[in-house]
Formats: structure tokens, C-alpha cells, sequence
């Protein structure tokens, strides 16, 4: 019996050792992580706030970690594309979707069915930042207010065409469609730097773009500002009036991003890059990268994040409610 009982517990101890050196081992692999090259995964073409935000945090992650972030950019499709290539990687925190209100939540409000679950299929990591839109009309549009488009288009109902580069965007438009009457119709594009371009020659008669991606052209006088969709002026285009100021009160849209990765990457990984990202977010001069764009920084880690998305999901759907909009 002695004998038994000492093979026992020799065999405990060996079991206790194994577990403590694989506890061990995870915390190794935990603080060690990243050691590889990350990437993140955009939904949207160079230009867009979405694009702008991963480059700002890949290269400010590089900094942190000593480890390469590419930026990939997968646009079309909604953001389906993007979507299924954060999907079919690897999920060991290595793949990062950087994604919008459009993928992450008004997607949900515009679809009857999508081939993933904004919020089931992934686990938040941190906000970035949310940007007011700007509704732009070409440079040499004959319509200087909000006013002016408006009865221009209630005279030629069906025949004004908007453009939006996602889900989020149309929705904007449809919004502003509803709230004067009209019945402009969507011209879609794979991004707002695509939307720009459309306004800047005239191929739609307006849109709605996101500050980061239009401040510039409308500085350089390649496009006109007839609104600010926010409750105060923008301080780096203080003569754009608000929409409330042009016609439209109440009337604000806005556009935000956020970080995300598969729902199925371990928690210590999701947890490490979560402390990163939000580091990066907090810092002074990430700050003041967001003003210069006009747009601003948002705080809030995973849970806040979550919290705001539903948030976000649930003012999209009324949204599309409100506006009849027909879903896809």
C-alpha cells in the first residue's frame, strides 16, 4: 500500500509540474506575442478614413512591437470580401479586420441576410475614431445650398443620382432623401476616395463623404461643402454651416472605425492586441492626427466597443425603417 500511495503521488507531482510548465508556456507565448509580421485587413480602397486609421495604427504597432503590419486592402462586395479573408485566416490574433459602421453594424440594417454575423463572428479590440460627413457637390454645381439641390431635385424626382462607397453612406443618402422628400437614386462605388473622384467630375449630382477623405478637395476648391452632418461646425472648414444650419434639423451622420478580429482567436491573444491597440489610441499625438483629419479619436476598449456597436446595429435599423429603404 505504501508503495501505492508513493507511485500516486509522484504521479500528482508530474501532473502539477506539467501543468504549471504548460501555465508556463502560455504566459511565455502570451508575452511574447506578436512575433511575427501582423496584417490588417481593410474592406475599403486607399483613401478612406478606414484605410487611413489601419496605416495610422500599423505603423504606430510597428513602433510598439518591433513587428511589421502590412495594410490589405480588400474593397467590393460590401465588405464581404474582406470579411471572408479575416474568416479564412489563421485565428491566432495575427489577422486584424479594421472595419467601419458599414461592415460592423449597418450592413446588419441593410441586408436580409449576411454571410457573417457582425457580432457574433468577431471579438472587438478597440475604437479608433468617428468622423461627421460632408454632403458635396461638384465644384461647379450650380447649387450653392442645401436648399438649391433640394428643390432642384423635388423638380426631377428619380433623375438626381447620389454615389456612396458602402452600405453606411447609402443609408446617409437615404436618410437625407427621406428628411427633404426626394428621390434621388444610389450609384454604389467601392469607396469614398472612388465617391470623391464621381463628385469631383460630376458623375452623380451629390453624396455624402467622410471628412478625412474630402476636407482637402474641398479646401483646394475641386468640390463644394453645402453641409457639416454634425451638431457644430467643423473647426478645419469653419464656413461649411451644419446641417442643422442649412435646412436640416437634427440632421447628423456620422462614420467610425473600429479594430476586430475573428471571434475564435484565443482570449490571451485577443487581450494582448486589445491592451496595444487601445495604448495607441490613448496617446496625445493620435489625438491630434485625428484633428488635423477633422475627425476625432474615440476611446473605449472591447467592451465599450461592443456596447457601442449594438448601439450603432439597433440606430441603423430604425434608420432603414424610417427611410422605407428596400433591403438587399
Amino acid at each position: 500500500m505504501s508503495t501505492r500511495r508513493h507511485i500516486l503521488k509522484s504521479l500528482a507531482t508530474v501532473g502539477l509540474l506539467a501543468a504549471a510548465i504548460g501555465g508556463t508556456a502560455v504566459q511565455a507565448q502570451t508575452a511574447a506575442f506578436p512575433s511575427k509580421p501582423l496584417r490588417f485587413v481593410v474592406p475599403f480602397p486607399p483613401g478612406s478614413g478606414t484605410d487611413t486609421s489601419a496605416r495610422y495604427f500599423a505603423k504606430k504597432l510597428t513602433e510598439m512591437t518591433g513587428q511589421t503590419v502590412v495594410v490589405d486592402n480588400k474593397p467590393g462586395a460590401n465588405g464581404f470580401i474582406a470579411v471572408r479573408a479575416v474568416q479564412s485566416a489563421p485565428a491566432d490574433g495575427y489577422t486584424v479586420f479594421v472595419g467601419s459602421n458599414s461592415t460592423l453594424a449597418v450592413n446588419a440594417a441593410l441586408f436580409k441576410s449576411l454571410p457573417y454575423d457582425p457580432v457574433i463572428d468577431f471579438a472587438p479590440l478597440t475604437m479608433m475614431m468617428r468622423a461627421a460627413s460632408l454632403l458635396i457637390v461638384p465644384a461647379q454645381s450650380e447649387y450653392k445650398t442645401v436648399a438649391e439641390l433640394v428643390a432642384a431635385a423635388k423638380a426631377k424626382p428619380g433623375q438626381f443620382n447620389y454615389g456612396a462607397g458602402s452600405a453606411g453612406y447609402q443609408l446617409m443618402a437615404e436618410a437625407f432623401n427621406d428628411a427633404t422628400r426626394i428621390q434621388a437614386v444610389h450609384v454604389p462605388f467601392k469607396g469614398a476616395s472612388e465617391v470623391v473622384s464621381a463628385v469631383t467630375a460630376g458623375t452623380v449630382q451629390f453624396a455624402f463623404a467622410e471628412m478625412t477623405s474630402a476636407q482637402e478637395m474641398v479646401k483646394a476648391g475641386k468640390l463644394r461643402a453645402l453641409a457639416f452632418a454634425s451638431e457644430q461646425r467643423s473647426p478645419t472648414l469653419p464656413a461649411v454651416p451644419t446641417a442643422t444650419e442649412a435646412g436640416l434639423p437634427g440632421f447628423t451622420a456620422y462614420t467610425w472605425v473600429g479594430a476586430m478580429v475573428s471571434a475564435k482567436t484565443p482570449k490571451a491573444e485577443t487581450d494582448k492586441l486589445a491592451s496595444l491597440l487601445t495604448a495607441i489610441e490613448r496617446l496625445p499625438e493620435t489625438r491630434e492626427f485625428y484633428e488635423r483629419l477633422g475627425a476625432e479619436v474615440m476611446n473605449g476598449g472591447p467592451e465599450e466597443m461592443r456596447n457601442f456597436q449594438a448601439a450603432e446595429i439597433k440606430l441603423w435599423k430604425r434608420i432603414a425603417t424610417s427611410a422605407k429603404v428596400e433591403l438587399q
